[in-house]
């Protein structure tokens, strides 16, 4: 398998976080968006949509994160990342989706890009729209997850999955933005316990091949 990421994309290390719960190896393709080199005829004739992660297995293309970690626990079942009841699997995809739908795209590259560039927001502005964004839908996250019998040392039960690898990313992000995060204790918890493992840990940003 190819995975072709950026060490920055929030959902790139959601892909990276599955690959490496799964115990599958890849080979690491490094695409710079900051300096638009997914704007390359070459990666447009890789991806049409011209965005990471994409994922190469065999002679498939697969492109979105929540599609491709889906796509990777149908094919490599075990260790699952959703789980067996259907009940289950609607509360773990709705809490990833909280985060992957609701709060990643208002503050992706693209959209921060075009807030600062072509409505000339300034960069105080465009912070202060990225923590909103952050800390409104993490409240959110919280809300869901919080006193629910449901939540366990992850975010669904005792072993991490789909949401966690979701939540990880969102967490970093908010970090590195100085987002508000003493609102949330259940989210920062499930955050912690996820960084004791090495498949967050070591596919962390600061841990790419391409980081910078």
């Amino acid at each position: 398998m190819q995975l072709y990421n950026y060490f920055r994309s929030s959902a790139s290390y959601r892909v990276r976080i599955a690959l490496a719960l799964k115990g599958l190896d890849y080979e690491y393709k490094p695409v710079h968006l900051v300096k638009r080199e997914q704007l390359a005829e070459s990666y447009a004739a890789v991806s049409a949509s011209r965005l990471v992660p994409l994922l190469r297995d065999g002679d498939a293309t697969l492109t979105q994160s929540m599609a491709i970690i889906e796509y990777l626990d149908e094919t490599h079942p075990e260790p699952p990342l959703l789980p067996k009841e259907a009940l289950g699997r609607a509360r773990v995809r709705a809490l990833a989706q909280d985060m992957a739908c609701e709060i990643h795209p208002l503050n992706n590259l693209r959209v921060l890009r075009y807030l600062v560039h072509d409505l000339k927001v300034s960069e105080d502005d465009k912070n202060r729209w990225y923590r909103h964004w952050v800390e409104t839908g993490l409240e959110v996250v919280e809300r869901q997850m919080a006193e629910h019998p449901a939540t366990g040392r992850f975010c669904h039960g005792d072993t991490p999955g789909l949401a966690d690898c979701v939540l990880v990313p969102q967490v970093f992000n908010a970090q590195r933005f100085n987002c508000r995060l003493d609102h949330v204790p259940t989210v920062m918890r499930v955050y912690e316990a996820c960084m004791q493992l090495d498949a967050f840990d070591k596919t962390q940003p600061a841990a790419c091949p391409d980081a910078e």
